[in-house]
């Protein structure tokens, strides 16, 4: 028995070693890291080195104890204006669109595999919804700087459509393990119904338990070495109540997460980063045991028809979901395209195929080593052209700020204030003499080895280090200040244009100088308010919008999502792939205005654009530095 438990233990931690240092390799190469852990989880089991693991209840308590440590942390550092910014989408496609997923892959996999509709429709649930640990490890990997609203919706979806996901899954398993023949009205009505059900009691249990996270944290003067392990413990109690009576627990933990995450909790930087470590632990092991359970010596059998579906979900299903999702939001083509290929299916589709195993259904094994196949075709092929999409799309932007040293230090008995070590970069403002601002307090300046008082110290120099007391919710003008200029890729010389745009001034002076067809409306509007109009109501930063002949460029934004500077270039300046399909709602009603307003205009009425020479435009020449 005590050697039992040493090779038990010895086995089990060279595995998450192994996963551990194959992150440098995924790191180093841009891999996908899933597939790396799923394939040391395959070469040690049965078919590999011959560890047996085929226990499903095991695999399944396992993989969701390890998923809700995952969705809490996703909720957790998710930030409300990500929210706000990406809800509308992310939430049609976490609903909407995991069920229109299934049902088109349903139909396909109903014809490409020897199951019945009801089990068909069962691996479409098992593969609707995306993996967000293996696309944001993707995207920090390749070093992507990805556009803010893209990033935003990808991650709110992730971390919403499980939830929905794991009821269709279970709730169908239920069904055919029944031997039920529903109609298909009664069957439908019946998905409502359980549905509003599960996410209203886990959408309620995930909103209390994270107030009381927060209550309970700030109440309880709890040691900052316990203090983590008492808030994962209290995660996984919602996670638990909310399934207990009959709500989705996972729905629950994210809810709770997001709500803790974007509160005043205290000590939240100790808290960010002991749920970052958990939660690669929780990956690294739930990616292992669903590797080990996995027998490759069966996929052969089924090999043809799971590859065939796997691109089938890849090139139809989920592109075709996407957009009828998206129809409604005026996203940009590239957006659309690149959030309808970043639907990696990973883990979770893995997980939620062993459901049926543990309701014995008959095809039980073909249902999950069809879906593990899928998941391989997915990583192998998206997940190795995440980066290059996102670079052929133009959904790459110019870093804002450059290297920034900075640390943050967690104040003991101040739940509202942190104090903040930033070293001053050469060429950054504060180097540059810079004002720091008054709501910051400067406490300490470390020089050549000796500290003294920022009082004492005169202008800041390079390689300085300073000390700020500043509120826990502090402005990103800090950053600004302590950053150095941002190294500007010679591809990105010109991304944000020639020429720089008052955004107060008038919109007709655009029409007067370039005439690109504004409406009387329009004309009436500021510049920065057509650009925020044409965008849909929200601006980001290299956000750009063609009017006619000239092309304007969102420069920057404050933290309160105004635009403050924008350019304007004659020819569009990013390489952005003109995509022939997913029109949104938006530039389906702008193409159909467009086209009346010609048809309206008389014979000979064209207007021609302005040459270079022509009268002098409303802007003023950008600096080198913009």
């Amino acid at each position: 028995m005590e050697h039992a438990i040493y090779l038990v233990t010895l086995v089990g931690t060279a595995l998450v070693v192994a996963a551990a240092f194959s992150s440098l390799i995924a790191f180093r190469f841009g891999a996908p890291l899933l597939l790396l852990f799923l394939c040391i989880g395959l070469a040690t089991g049965t078919d590999g080195l011959g560890i047996q693991f085929d226990n499903a209840r095991i695999a399944y308590f396992a993989g969701s104890l390890a998923l809700a440590v995952i969705l809490f942390d996703s909720g957790f550092g998710t930030p409300l204006n990500a929210l706000r910014q990406a809800a509308g989408p992310a939430l049609s496609l976490a609903t909407f669109g995991v069920l229109l997923t299934t049902g088109l892959f349903g139909a396909a996999a109903y014809y490409l595999l020897d199951l019945s509709w009801l089990e068909s429709f069962l691996l479409g649930a098992a593969v609707a919804s995306t993996d967000a640990a293996a696309v944001f490890f993707l995207l920090r990997a390749g070093e992507i700087n990805l556009r803010e609203r893209v990033r935003s919706t990808l991650e709110v979806e992730s971390g919403t459509n499980d939830p929905i996901a794991i009821f269709l899954t279970i709730t169908l398993v239920e069904v055919i393990a029944a031997h039920a023949n529903p109609e298909a009205n009664v069957l439908v009505t019946n998905l409502i119904l359980g549905f509003l059900v599960n996410m209203g009691l886990g959408a309620i249990v995930g909103v209390l338990g994270g107030l009381a996270i927060v209550r309970l944290v700030d109440r309880l003067n709890l040691d900052h070495g316990l203090l983590p392990i008492f808030v994962l413990t209290l995660s996984l109690m919602v996670f638990a109540a909310a399934g207990a009576i009959g709500g989705s627990g996972f729905l629950a933990v994210y809810i709770a997460g997001l709500i803790a995450g974007n509160s005043d909790i205290r000590a939240v930087t100790i808290l960010k980063r002991f749920q970052d470590g958990m939660s690669w632990l929780a990956q690294i092991i739930m990616f292992l045991i669903l590797g080990l359970f996995a027998t490759p010596s069966q996929f052969p059998a089924i090999m043809v028809p799971a590859i065939a579906l796997g691109l089938f979900l890849m090139f139809i299903a989920r592109p075709v979901a996407v957009w009828l999702c998206l129809v409604p939001f005026r996203l940009p083509r590239p957006e659309v395209a690149f959030v309808s290929w970043v639907g990696l299916r990973g883990a979770v589709s893995i997980l939620l195929a062993i459901t049926p195993l543990l309701g014995g259904l008959e095809n039980g094994r073909t249902i999950f080593n069809a879906a593990f196949i899928i998941v391989l075709v997915s990583l192998v092929i998206q997940g190795w052209t995440v980066g290059p999409l996102a670079r052929r799309l133009g959904l790459i932007v110019p870093a804002r700020l450059g290297p920034l040293d900075k640390v943050e230090l967690e104040l003991p008995g101040s739940a509202h204030h942190e104090l903040l070590a930033y070293r001053v970069a050469p060429g950054s403002p504060v180097a540059r003499g810079e004002r720091i601002p008054r709501w910051a307090r400067p406490s300490l300046v470390l020089r050549d080895g000796r500290s003294m008082r920022f009082q004492d110290m005169g202008r800041l120099a390079a390689g300085d280090q300073v000390y700020i007391f500043v509120p826990d919710r502090y402005p990103r003008l800090l950053d600004k200040l302590f950053a150095s200029r941002a190294v500007v890729d010679p591809d990105d010389a010109d991304f944000f244009g020639a020429f720089a745009v008052d955004p107060e001034r008038s919109a007709a002076e655009l029409e007067v100088a370039y005439a690109p067809g504004l409406t009387e409306a329009e004309q009436k509007q500021t510049v920065g308010a057509l650009v925020t109009a044409r965008l849909g109501g929200h601006a980001e930063y290299a956000d750009r919008v063609l009017l006619g002949p000239i092309e304007l460029i969102v420069r920057d934004v404050d933290d309160k999502g105004r635009i403050t500077g924008l350019g304007l270039s004659f020819e569009p300046t990013a390489p952005v792939a003109r995509v022939p399909v997913f029109l949104s709602a938006g530039e389906i009603g702008d193409r159909l205005g467009a086209f009346i307003r010609k048809w309206r205009k008389p014979a000979g009425a064209q207007v021609t654009a302005q040459a270079d020479d022509g009268p002098e435009p409303p802007v003023e020449k950008a600096s080198a530095e913009s």
